[in-house]
């Protein structure tokens, strides 16, 4: 529905910014952007691929949401019913949780729960009843407004790697290991999102054609080892203004 209407603005002189959050532009956005005056893109190797259109990229990174800003450490602990023995590992799996990552990990509670405290946020309908009180785990479908306040409890986090998941962790500082949908399942946009995010030194990743419960006992324990390596890699990172950068393109507009 957005094209016709960025067609429109541009036949009546109305300028038009959109926004591309993936990797690789969608066919909305390729068909949208010869009616733009400016493409704010998500990642820097976007750029790269509209150099047709340079004049009008700007590379802003991912708006992201203010109130996740806003997260207390202490209430994520209330929440969850944690004390400051252990850090935290929140694990989520995408909006609907997945399947092979609450197996990998479930199967894991004794190594880590000796180790972590563990937050999962397992999707709808993926709660495990036998795993109701064990130690040092607690398992939600879905986190809405208490999410800000885990992410600000949590000390590692495991996740897939929509370009929403990792802008959030990067803008927070988060030591993370991403675990992206495989080709099988998806059209490889967190696969992409993953290995820019791996090549900047951001986030450690775990192919899910590699998980299994060694490797993953293995990547979570060498991303704690490492954790202030990647938080430093983090802190380098430009792309966490991206509300403001847009913001000011379209005050030009005024």
């Amino acid at each position: 529905m957005t094209v016709p209407v960025i067609v429109a603005s541009w036949l009546q002189r109305v300028p038009v910014i959109i926004h591309e959050s993936d990797f690789s532009s969608g066919l909305a956005n390729r068909l949208s952007i010869p009616f733009a005056r400016y493409i704010c893109v998500t990642f820097p190797e976007t750029v790269k691929h509209l150099a047709k259109y340079a004049a009008k990229v700007k590379h802003t990174g991912l708006p992201i949401r203010r109130d996740l800003l806003t997260g207390d450490r202490d209430r994520g602990r209330k929440f969850c019913g944690f004390t400051d023995s252990l850090p935290i590992l929140f694990v989520v799996g995408g909006s609907s949780g997945s399947a092979k990552i609450n197996q990998a990990v479930r199967s894991l509670l004794p190594q880590l729960t000796q180790s972590y405290q563990i937050v999962h946020a397992c999707g709808k309908g993926n709660l495990d009843p036998n795993l109701k009180d064990h130690p040092n785990y607690r398992q939600f479908e879905y986190l809405g407004t208490e999410l800000a306040d885990v992410l600000a409890m949590a000390d590692l986090v495991l996740s897939r790697s929509g370009a929403n998941a990792v802008f959030e962790l990067l803008t927070l500082r988060k030591p993370h290991l991403l675990i992206p949908l495989s080709k099988l399942s998806s059209r490889g946009d967190q696969i992409l999102n993953a290995k820019s995010f791996q090549s900047r030194g951001y986030s450690a990743v775990l192919w899910e054609e590699d998980l299994n419960s060694d490797r993953l006992l293995a990547a979570i324990f060498d991303l704690d080892r490492h954790r202030d390596q990647y938080i430093q890699a983090m802190q380098t990172s430009q792309e966490t203004g991206a509300i403001a950068q847009i913001v000011e393109l379209c005050r030009q507009f005024r």
